[in-house]
């Protein structure tokens, strides 16, 4: 009882002077480091070839840290491809905005542009895992809204093989943000303005 008494009193003293606020804080800063250079490390030179000593070297923590946060390196992938989705997500709630037809269409060849250019780091990773299992799995989770919502414009201009074309875009918008991802996509807006033209979007 004495004991727990004096442990509440230690965090009280360390709230009142703001040091339990810097060491949650400073705990959190520590996470977060980990997850920043996981993602720098496994986006330049692959997940297989990063090992969590690397990681924890350049993060500046210990290695049993990464451990105790993330459980092993697998789950930390995990972790960084879900918090990645989330945050495209977070950043990009209007892009599944119907209104039209030819403006969604426009928004959807744009989309690997935008996405890429907001998380160049994360589409990099995600260009070098997309064989890896569960990061398709979550890609196509993430596009699968996607498909009826082009099917439908395609439907609605009058299109003869909606279903074709909508195959057709979905692989083009797949080809662009993997080029741009890992830079070897030039001329950018020359070829979204041809897709546009191309589908008298404009």
């Amino acid at each position: 009882m004495h004991i727990k008494s004096n442990i509440s009193k230690f965090a009280v003293e360390l709230e009142s002077t703001g040091q339990l606020s810097y060491m949650k804080e400073s705990v959190l800063s520590r996470k977060e480091r980990i997850m920043k250079e996981a993602l720098l490390l496994f986006s330049d030179q692959g997940y297989t070839n990063t090992s969590t000593k690397t990681i924890a070297q350049n993060a500046g923590v210990s290695e049993a840290l990464i451990f105790k946060h993330f459980g092993n390196k697998d789950a930390l992938l995990v972790y960084l491809i879900k918090s990645g989705y989330r945050k495209v997500l977070t950043h990009h709630r209007g892009m599944m905005t119907y209104r039209e037809p030819k403006e969604f269409l426009r928004t959807m060849i744009n989309l690997p542009g935008k996405l890429v250019s907001a998380e160049p780091i994360f589409w990099k990773l995600q260009e070098r895992l997309s064989h890896h299992p569960f990061s398709k799995q979550q890609h196509e989770q993430f596009m699968k809204p996607v498909q009826p919502i082009i099917h439908r414009a395609f439907k609605e201009l009058g299109y003869e093989s909606p279903e074709f074309e909508t195959q057709f875009l979905l692989l083009i918008i797949d080809t662009l943000w993997k080029k741009e991802a890992i830079g070897e996509l030039e001329q950018t807006i020359e070829l979204t303005l041809f897709l546009e033209k191309k589908y008298n979007l404009i």
